[in-house]
């Protein structure tokens, strides 16, 4: 899953090479940690948070495929 979330990432962002994801995980859960670049927050956010919102909802559901709960945090 860490994987699928630094390439959807890096296709995102304007600098690929600051993209950081570091992975949590707990009993049937997974944390999910995205830092980019500040100038990159507003290309991962998206207006009204819509970007980040289809970000969650995409790796929840690839998470639930595989049995685990999985949550995305993007910080700066």
């Amino acid at each position: 899953m860490k994987e699928l979330l630094t390439y959807i990432a890096q296709s995102l962002v304007d600098h690929p090479e600051q993209v950081e994801v570091t992975e949590r995980q707990g009993a049937g859960e997974v944390e999910l940690e995205l830092r980019v670049a500040s100038e990159d927050m507003g290309k991962v956010i998206g207006r009204q948070g819509r970007i980040a919102k289809w970000i969650r909802v995409l790796m929840r559901s690839v998470g639930q495929r595989q049995g685990t709960r999985v949550s995305v945090d993007i910080t700066d």
